[in-house]
């Protein structure tokens, strides 16, 4: 979608809190974020482990519910749709890269790429998977399953199955984290050129400063809250000391 057309913020959060339970008794996780996204942007979400990064995520996937506040996503309120409207709504609207891949190790890269086409009714799913695989370098990997390809070659994979439905927004949480330098920088290659290719918007949870700095803006939190943010070119410095 054209930014410059787009009648809505693609994340809109206010006064999000988030209480899960435990064995000990509620936890409260997430405590009055808020958060506006414009259409198309590139935002990094960073902080140390346990700030609440991933759980942000989740609730802006409505893979959880927030207890409190208000998430708009792609102008529609998560609070207003049941499970199935809310798996609905995720497959026409939002693609997901883990750090760990999540490829289905039955299928080939092929199948696993077309998989969302297909729950979606495609008729040429499998043709527009090729596309999406030839375009970022597989085309000699297509009838490999998981298996068979290397740990770069798989977050390729889960990157080509997120962004081959064009979902509006895409959140990946600590998508190099698991690979190696070299494996890393194409990872990142390969993401910006598909946000870049599709204007998707893109919204990152990591460690690594390189990735970060490919932002426009970083949000850093810390003890689930947002506290502050700031532009890419200024480099960060995490809680533990990591940069």
């Amino acid at each position: 979608m054209d930014s410059n057309q787009s009648p809505y913020q693609a994340i809109e959060i206010k006064n999000l809190c988030l209480t899960l339970t435990s064995a000990a008794g509620p936890v409260s996780v997430l405590k009055n974020i808020d958060l506006s996204i414009k259409t198309g942007e590139i935002v990094g979400i960073v902080g140390p482990s346990g700030s609440g990064k991933t759980s942000l995520l989740m609730v802006m996937s409505g893979l959880e519910s927030a207890t409190e506040g208000i998430v708009k996503i792609a102008g529609t309120s998560l609070k207003n749709l049941d499970e199935d409207a809310l798996a609905r709504f995720r497959r026409d609207n939002i693609g997901i890269v883990f750090q760990s891949f999540h490829l289905v190790p039955t299928m080939t890269a092929l199948e696993n790429v077309a998989l969302p086409l297909e729950f979606s009714g495609c008729r040429d799913s499998l043709e527009r998977a090729t596309e999406e695989l030839n375009s970022i370098g597989l085309k000699q990997r297509l009838n490999h399953y998981p298996s068979q390809l290397s740990g770069g070659e798989q977050q390729r994979v889960a990157l080509a199955r997120a962004f081959v439905g064009r979902p509006s927004i895409l959140l990946a949480d600590e998508p190099t984290g698991s690979l190696d330098r070299s494996s890393s920088d194409l990872i990142i290659k390969t993401l910006f050129g598909l946000q870049a290719k599709y204007g998707t918007t893109l919204i990152l949870v990591t460690h690594a400063q390189k990735l970060a700095s490919r932002c426009s803006r970083i949000v850093h939190l810390a003890d689930g809250r947002a506290l502050r943010e700031e532009g890419a070119e200024e480099p960060f410095i995490l809680n533990n000391g990591e940069q």
